[in-house]
């Protein structure tokens, strides 16, 4: 990320966090802006090492233990990616067990190939050894509206959309000063973004994420969300009301600039946004949401449609910041 920014903008840090900061200034006076998404995802850690080789792990974010059972892992060991899955009891036992028992995290373990204590110290694993899922990036569906499945795209996808957006505006033109925030350590509490805005003078904020959509058949979902419906302009999460003026910006844009969009409430969701907005006096923040099916699961899927659709209000808010642009109540 470093490298990549560095070419692309006139200032980049990494603060003592981890948190990539990247500036760049406008060709004429205009507001401070920060433009956030997350660079962290949600995986495990190794917890324990058992004799016979296999692994007990600890949850970093909220992953859901209905999704653990038999997925593949990628552990990090330190001498390189190491292939792993998360153990199940084969079929042929379940007629000795409870069928709809549902098994926590602690009782599972992760199968690396090893068959012993020492094997998994020689392979370079050991307490505290970070684990992502091992799921591969696949686009799928129709072409004229293909949507992707991978693992962490929340906040892959947001990061994405800051990157392209800042690709798009090079050759162009915009007042005031853009400091783009990739955060760290979002899925275990906003650390990175709460840390990072509180020395960060600004007069405006927009956080990029993703949000869980409620367009699939379960009896739960109340329909109010939906993938290929543009992107979400966030009204309210538990760990934000999202700031009036900014969310009157994003919806005059997103109609003038005819990009599809729908607004979120969904109180079951929190965002690096709720970190900056509290930060110092207190930052006026925006949110665009990148609309998802199954998070924090190892298939996570977006569609390109909205992907696209998130850039382009984000590129539009940029390219229409003033000197004179005020984001007070």
């Amino acid at each position: 990320m470093k490298e990549y920014l560095e070419e692309r903008t006139d200032q980049v840090s990494i603060d003592p966090i981890g948190n990539v900061i990247a500036r760049k200034k406008g060709d004429k006076p205009g507001p401070k802006v920060i433009l956030t998404a997350h660079i962290d995802e949600v995986g495990f850690m190794v917890k324990k090492i058992e004799e016979n080789g296999l692994l007990r792990f600890e949850k970093l974010g909220g992953n859901d233990d209905r999704t653990l059972l038999a997925q593949p892992v990628t552990v990090m060991g330190c001498q390189g990616l190491l292939p792993g899955l998360i153990g199940t009891m084969s079929a042929h036992y379940v007629k000795f067990d409870d069928p709809s028992k549902l098994r926590k995290h602690q009782q599972l373990y992760i199968d690396i190939g090893a068959s012993s204590r020492h094997e998994v110290l020689e392979m370079g694993v050991e307490i505290g050894t970070p684990i992502t899922w091992g799921s591969e990036f696949v686009v799928f569906g129709p072409e004229y509206a293909p949507r992707v499945r991978a693992k962490s795209l929340d906040d892959r996808a947001g990061v994405a959309v800051l990157l392209q957006a800042l690709e798009e505006i090079q050759a162009e033109n915009f007042a005031g000063e853009l400091i783009f925030l990739f955060a760290v350590q979002e899925e275990v509490g906003l650390r990175g973004a709460k840390t990072a805005s509180e020395h960060i003078k600004a007069d405006a904020a927009i956080a990029v994420d993703t949000t869980a959509v409620s367009d699939t058949p379960e009896e739960t979902m109340d329909q109010s969300l939906g993938l290929g419906r543009g992107t979400g302009i966030k009204v309210m999460d538990f760990s934000l009301i999202v700031h009036k003026t900014m969310k009157e910006t994003l919806v005059n844009l997103a109609k003038e600039q005819n990009i599809p969009y729908q607004l979120e409430v969904f109180p079951g969701i929190g965002t690096d946004g709720g970190a900056v907005n509290y930060a110092n006096k207190g930052i006026p923040t925006g949110v665009l949401s990148v609309p998802s099916r199954y998070a924090h699961s190892p298939v996570e899927v977006v569609d390109l449609g909205d992907l696209e659709a998130t850039k382009d209000l984000l590129k539009a808010f940029i390219l229409n910041l003033s000197e004179e642009q005020s984001f007070e109540f």
